[in-house]
């Protein structure tokens, strides 16, 4: 059996101060709190013999990693495509204001300059399928709200990538294997 534990990075600055962020070139470090919840993660994996160690390029998902597994050794892999959805013009707007700006739109309109709900959707899934054809048995996945989220909903099933798990706790692990991934994987295609 393969096992992928999916967790959300640790509360960022950004996080605290209700922004959003879908550029990995704006720095956006971990709160201390987004610290203690990054050990917290470690300690609950710690049992877990991990072969790999993904991140996103956002260094709050590299800094989340580092901190769970000190002191084990893990390689770690950098993969663009599980990265927080292209948002554009609204980098840095309040949570308010993106979500203003989503329930006026749908999934398949872009973000001013960014990407759109779908298209980032499809790109998770072929993250998904990455990992799928990974030969490591055992991988953490240190990722966003939005890809765990819709990983989760698919996998359930759900007709709707955000819900009904909608908020997700920072630095919590989801554990998921071969089958319940590839579910994931083929309903979030069939939705996008």
């Amino acid at each position: 059996m393969h096992l992928y534990v999916i967790a959300r990075h640790g509360e960022s600055t950004l996080n605290f101060e209700n922004r959003v962020n879908g550029d990995p070139k704006v720095p956006v470090q971990l709160t201390e709190k987004g610290r203690d919840e990054s050990r917290l993660l470690g300690q609950q994996v710690a049992h877990v013999p991990f072969e790999l160690c993904v991140h996103t390029p956002f260094p709050r998902t590299r800094e989340t990693a580092e901190i769970a597994l000190a002191g084990r050794g893990v390689p770690f892999e950098e993969r663009a495509e599980l990265g927080d959805i292209e948002i554009g013009e609204l980098e840095g707007k309040t949570l308010d204001e993106y979500r203003a700006w989503k329930r006026s739109h749908t999934r398949r309109d872009p973000f001013p300059g960014g990407e759109s709900l779908d298209q980032a959707a499809r790109r998770y899934a072929e993250a998904f399928e990455h990992l799928l054809d990974r030969p490591e048995t055992s991988i953490l996945v240190v990722t966003h709200e939005i890809p765990l989220r819709y990983a989760i909903n698919a996998a359930d099933g759900s007709n709707n990538l955000d819900g009904p798990a909608h908020q997700l706790a920072n630095a919590t692990p989801y554990l998921f294997d071969e089958r319940s991934l590839n579910h994931a994987i083929e309903q979030i295609q069939a939705l996008t």
